[in-house]
């Protein structure tokens, strides 16, 4: 059950990095932090990822809810669910280091 578990944890990170917001199309919202949390529930079926948006305000908010959840959607999962939250609110210091390196965010 735990190799699943991982199997399905690896699979949608990979999904993750592929999800951008098209105001930053150069970054996966993994790589610049919006993701906080992926939660893998009932049996292996269901995947909950709690993530949240650069802005409030963010006109693009429903299309990346939505691409967030279909990363979710991998293999024997029957449910993902794409839950945006603003607590904490998002905050330059929440993207990797890595990620301010290569962008040359200092």
């Amino acid at each position: 059950m735990i190799k699943e578990k991982n199997k399905i944890m690896a699979q949608v990170v990979k999904n993750l990095e592929q999800v951008y917001d098209p105001e930053m199309p150069s970054v996966s919202v993994i790589h610049l932090g919006l993701i906080y949390d992926i939660e893998i529930l009932e049996d292996n079926t269901k995947v909950k990822i709690t993530h949240t948006l650069t802005s409030a305000f963010c006109p693009m908010a429903d299309e990346i809810n939505r691409d967030i959840q279909k990363a979710g959607m991998v293999e024997g999962i029957k449910e993902c669910i794409a839950f945006c939250t603003f607590e904490p609110p998002f905050t330059m210091d929440m993207v990797p280091e890595e990620t301010k390196m290569v962008m040359g965010w200092d």
